[in-house]
């Protein structure tokens, strides 16, 4: 039964995008090769979200009380980043494949997260409801 659970887990929370990208799982010979792809493909996500949160400090930086809530907004995503990643795992808690599955889960939330700043960054001019101000 527990097997059946990991293994549920395993598919909900391993985007399909990480397969469609390279083949590090393909290759991968153990658990420890699959740790590592999993790992590979989260710091890729990070380095993405990373990259898009610059982005939006910059288009705020002549409004510091809304880039005082887009920090206090992105502390508190991580936040419930690693905790809604803790208890997706909670099952392989102690297992070879804990690591795996929690780099699976940050990269899934991660890359959802991805999109919303995406989208703040893709906002029509003078949309009320996008913190976000238009590129000039």
């Amino acid at each position: 039964m527990r097997m059946a659970i990991l293994i549920a887990i395993v598919i909900a929370t391993m985007p399909a995008f990480a397969f469609a990208q390279d083949n590090c799982y393909d290759k991968a010979q153990d658990q420890a090769a699959l740790n590592k792809c999993a790992d590979a493909a989260f710091k890729k996500s990070d380095e993405k979200l990373n990259e898009l949160y610059r982005q939006i400090e910059i288009r705020l930086r002549d409004d510091a009380d809304t880039k005082k809530l887009l920090v206090q907004a992105q502390r508190d995503w991580v936040r419930f980043r690693d905790a809604e990643c803790d208890f997706r795992t909670a099952q392989a808690a102690g297992g070879s494949m804990m690591p795996m599955l929690v780099a699976q889960c940050m990269t899934h939330l991660t890359q959802s997260r991805i999109q919303d700043l995406e989208g703040y960054l893709n906002c029509e001019e003078g949309d009320m409801g996008c913190p976000v101000p238009s590129a000039n």
